[in-house]
């Protein structure tokens, strides 16, 4: 009997440990944070300015190499716009929430974004600062870690025409924690994710103030499109399903 019962407890640890790293479903919901309505931030998922895979072109398709793969349900190519007017220090920010994310043991993050050339410090395309577009990752105890756009540094792990893809982990996923301090996260079980772009056109090397999301990644995971009515209510990863917690964690900027 005593034999059964420790099959049974490690039978279910096993089964927790294996939920714990099944492959997440999330959706990626798009808000702005503007107490003072200076309407000078904007987020929204687009149609048409996503990075291409297999898209449909008048002469046949087309891929950025920069995105070999995507999200398999956006049938629009769609990309997160990202923009805030105007200077930083504006108490205003564009952000989205990982909705469905909560307790995910956090192993790999990334996104594809919308600039030429093969590092993210080239100062065409998209804005890709220290500190926007970033993740703000908070784990069950209640820490908020962050990682900027290129700090800590993302590996590129694919490059193209117009698209580059960045990824943290899998295996070493640095962030920072609110000290300033840099901490491998990876494998630890997460509360909330969002990404927050608060850095204005006062801010270089480009100046531009705008970035261009798609294929949100988490633990491999890709959601490239968002939750407006035209997309039957829902981004959703390569593995299909949307799931979704009320963790909105956008104005942490």
């Amino acid at each position: 009997m005593k034999r059964r019962t420790l099959l049974a407890s490690a039978a279910v640890f096993l089964l927790t440990v294996s939920a714990a790293y099944a492959a997440v479903r999330f959706t990626v919901r798009t808000g702005e944070f503007d107490p003072s309505n200076t309407f000078l931030v904007q987020a929204e998922w687009l149609s048409g300015i996503g990075c291409p895979t297999n898209a449909h072109t008048s002469v046949g398709t087309y891929t950025d190499s920069g995105c070999p793969t995507g999200d398999a349900t956006d049938r629009q190519n769609q990309g997160m716009l990202l923009a805030k007017t105007g200077p930083t220090a504006n108490n205003a920010s564009a952000f989205a929430v990982l909705d469905g994310v909560n307790g995910t043991v956090l192993t790999e993050l990334g996104y594809d974004l919308r600039k030429p050339g093969v590092t993210p410090n080239d100062p065409r395309g998209s804005h890709c600062g220290a500190g926007a577009p970033r993740f703000n990752v908070t784990t069950q105890d209640g820490t908020t870690y962050f990682i900027g756009c290129n700090s800590p540094p993302a590996v590129v792990t694919n490059a193209g025409v117009g698209w580059m893809r960045l990824r943290w982990g899998p295996g070493v996923l640095n962030a920072f924690n609110t000290s300033g301090g840099l901490v491998n996260i990876s494998g630890l079980t997460v509360r909330s994710i969002s990404i927050v772009f608060d850095e204005g056109q006062d801010t270089g090397p480009d100046n531009f103030g705008l970035a261009v999301l798609d294929n949100i990644d988490v633990n491999g995971t890709l959601v490239g499109r968002g939750e407006n009515p035209a997309n039957n209510g829902g981004g959703r990863g390569e593995n299909g399903g949307d799931n979704g917690d009320d963790n909105d964690q956008g104005e942490n900027h």
